[in-house]
């Protein structure tokens, strides 16, 4: 019963990939940080190492995982209840990215602590199209467009208030492999979606942005319902997307395009830390 930590993906995914892989929905994040770390290198989302963590309860078996990729705050998959105080003692925490009753739990343990943000995760039922669909068509990115991706990546990191360290990292790799989607109108790109490789049957739809000029003509959910098709004609079994829980336009869109909720996990710091 207790944590091991390691800088090396190789061992963690060794040791918890396959347990990963049972919850492909709920360790979605764990599991495409770290494919993106063993395809892309330690320092892929900074410049500091990776700490990469699991616990094995009684029976040896993994029941819970960790994941830091400075600056960005740990990063807890599915946790076993019964690892949560050990992990405040091995690991000292002031903040956390984790699901609601996990974060709660840390939380309780910190005299002063605050909900930064909620995320619900969604994943994709019956795809609905929108109807009317807005003018324009779907596109997929090239290397052509890097400058304008890059500058539209940067935006969103600002817009959801994450740090922005890998941009230009993230634009090439999903040019290369397909997975940035824009809408065009009139031949002008006026909203992008992204999607994460396939790890477990699972893809994760993110950096949907629309530059404020463009919003509000339907385009976001036109680029979201389009990559979302395209995913899952691809072969991927599930099809998920986090968004802000306070934003309710965004919840709107997703909702009417098909994607229901499945949980939500808390943003949450003890007040130091903020």
């Amino acid at each position: 019963m207790t944590w091991t930590f390691t800088d090396d993906v190789d061992v963690f995914l060794g040791a918890a990939g396959a347990w990963l892989a049972t919850r492909p929905a709920e360790n979605n994040l764990v599991l495409t940080v770290t494919a993106t770390l063993r395809s892309s290198g330690p320092h892929a989302y900074g410049g500091d190492a990776p700490v990469l963590g699991w616990w094995r309860g009684p029976d040896g078996e993994v029941a819970g995982t960790l994941v830091q990729t400075p600056p960005y705050r740990p990063l807890l998959g599915v946790v076993a209840p019964e690892a949560i105080g050990p992990l405040a003692a091995a690991f000292p925490l002031t903040a956390v990215n984790a699901d609601r009753a996990t974060a709660e739990a840390l939380a309780a343990g910190w005299p002063g602590h605050r909900v930064e943000q909620v995320q619900r995760l969604y994943r994709l039922d019956e795809l609905v199209p929108p109807s009317p669909a807005p003018p324009g068509r779907p596109r997929s990115a090239t290397a052509a467009d890097r400058a304008l991706l890059t500058a539209w990546h940067r935006a969103f990191a600002a817009d959801v208030g994450q740090p922005d360290t890998h941009a230009e990292r993230m634009v090439d790799e999903r040019t290369a492999s397909g997975g940035l989607t824009l809408w065009e109108t009139g031949g002008v790109p006026v909203s992008m979606a992204g999607v994460s490789q396939r790890v477990a049957g699972a893809v994760r739809v993110t950096a949907v942005y629309t530059p404020p000029e463009y919003r509000g003509h339907g385009y976001a959910a036109a680029v979201t319902s389009e990559i979302s098709r395209a995913a899952r004609e691809a072969g991927a079994q599930e099809v998920l997307l986090f968004t802000d829980l306070a934003n309710p336009t965004s919840n709107g869109v997703y909702r009417r395009i098909g994607y229901r909720p499945v949980s939500d996990r808390l943003l949450i710091s003890t007040e130091a830390h903020g």
